[in-house]
């Protein structure tokens, strides 16, 4: 069947945090189709300032909320999808599945949207090929420095510090999330259409209603994203990883519906840029390890004093930003964190105080979030930098809220799925090159990527 593409929005979007809704926007972008990512569900005004966008989509920290939160937030979410009037509606999970029964839930979140969409199954493609995160018989498998693991081995998200991965099959692992029933289509059977859509009428036929798709390579991109694409009027929604667009866009490439887009190129260097981290992953540590070495300077932020009094957090900020205009004032550029990897004292140091303060896990991440977004704040206005990353999934969200910024496109790639954006805001923060990338995701020498303006460099290690 040859693809055709209807005018307006092809792609909307709702994702789980911010990190991975900004990689949905970038892989549209640079396939050549204009999107925009905005920080809540936009007003019309702000939504008219983006008219001919091909993708819309809206950032959320759903990832670490629980399903009391989901239940009053999503449906207002989906009603706003459901109204963009795009033919393929995405729920954007992880591609490493971050996610339980309590906090994130991808199931829930499912389970939410049957009220909004109607269909006879929804697809969910988790695994994300370009940015090495792979589905085989079910079994989800992600890249990392030291090769490619099984996701209840990984180095990484094995040890996650909310939602640590102990199961690598995606349909058991979101079984645990939702009644709803569910099955796999193989790579085996999408080595030809015929088998493909033979596989997904037998998993229907005896009460399957989510199927989690296997991806390997190209082939299989183009693949998924032909179930995808051609059953998009019964099937309208669809979980996944910026996968869904990867799978979408080699699609349509391969049908000759989109051109193939020029390589995007960098944006030149900073002269001064600011960072802050509220990862704890070791890629992240190796990252900060590398930024010290070259031209950066470290600076911890205590992080368990965000569950202290106010003047203790208030402290601990002023000394961080004091201790960052410092650094810039020698030459230096910034990176503000509360750990270098797992095994930093601060990390059972802060789990400690939560414990003792007897604030919620999830209402700390928060307000670590909050801190480093004023931080990050203050150090924007008193030094007049104008390029930023924000490292951690779950911190970007909370910390990019600080900015007062509403909207986000794309400006230059560097790794997959952490590209360089340009912020939209109604105040000071308007035109802000800003970078957001998850804990576990980029090269040693992410920071100074970004401070050299991004474009071509190398593959992720």
């Amino acid at each position: 069947m040859t693809v055709s593409l209807p005018e307006g929005p092809l792609i909307a979007w709702y994702g789980d945090d911010f990190t991975g809704s900004a990689a949905v926007m970038e892989v549209l972008t640079f396939a050549g189709l204009p999107s925009v990512l905005f920080l809540d569900v936009p007003t019309p005004a702000q939504l008219a300032r983006f008219r001919g966008a091909r993708g819309i989509g809206v950032a959320s920290t759903a990832r670490a909320r629980g399903p009391a939160w989901m239940d009053a937030h999503l449906p207002e979410a989906f009603a706003f999808l459901r109204g963009v009037g795009a033919p393929v509606s995405h729920y954007k999970a992880c591609s490493t599945l971050n996610s339980s029964p309590d906090t994130g839930s991808i199931g829930r979140a499912i389970d939410l949207a049957a009220a909004a969409f109607g269909w006879r199954w929804v697809p969910v493609l988790i695994a994300a090929p370009p940015m090495r995160r792979y589905q085989v018989f079910g079994t989800l498998f992600a890249g990392g420095p030291e090769g490619v693991s099984r996701l209840d081995r990984h180095p990484v998200m094995a040890r996650h510090p909310v939602t640590p991965m102990d199961e690598a099959d995606v349909a058991r692992h979101l079984a645990r999330q939702t009644a709803r029933r569910f099955g796999t289509v193989s790579l085996e059977a999408l080595a030809s259409e015929g088998l493909a859509r033979a596989e997904v009428e037998r998993h229907l036929s005896i009460g399957a209603e989510i199927l989690t798709l296997d991806c390997l390579d190209d082939a299989t991109l183009a693949a998924c994203g032909r179930l995808i694409w051609e059953d998009r009027a019964a099937n309208p929604f669809v979980v996944g990883s910026q996968g869904v667009e990867y799978a979408l866009t080699q699609l349509w490439r391969e049908e000759g519906a989109i051109p193939a887009a020029p390589a995007p190129g960098g944006i030149g260097s900073a002269g001064r840029m600011a960072a802050v981290s509220g990862s704890v992953s070791p890629v992240t540590a190796a990252q900060i390890d590398w930024s010290l070495a070259n031209g950066f300077a470290g600076i911890a932020f205590d992080a368990a004093s965000v569950v202290g009094d106010a003047d203790l957090r208030g402290r601990a900020e002023a000394a961080a930003v004091a201790a960052a205009l410092a650094a810039i004032g020698r030459g230096e550029d910034p990176v503000v964190f509360t750990a270098r990897g797992p095994d930093d004292p601060a990390v059972p140091a802060l789990r400690e105080a939560v414990r003792r303060s007897g604030v919620p896990a999830e209402d700390a991440n928060e307000r670590i979030g909050d801190a480093l977004g004023r931080i990050l704040v203050a150090i924007i206005a008193a030094a007049g930098v104008r390029r930023a990353v924000i490292s951690g999934g779950d911190t970007s969200g909370h910390a990019s809220r600080r900015l007062g910024i509403h909207a986000l496109t794309a400006l230059a790639p560097t790794i997959p799925g952490a590209a360089i954006f340009e912020a939209h805001a109604d105040g000071p923060h308007d035109g802000l090159q800003l970078a957001l990338k998850g804990g576990q995701m980029g090269s040693p020498d992410y920071f100074g990527w970004v401070r050299d303006g991004g474009g071509p460099r190398r593959r992720e290690c």
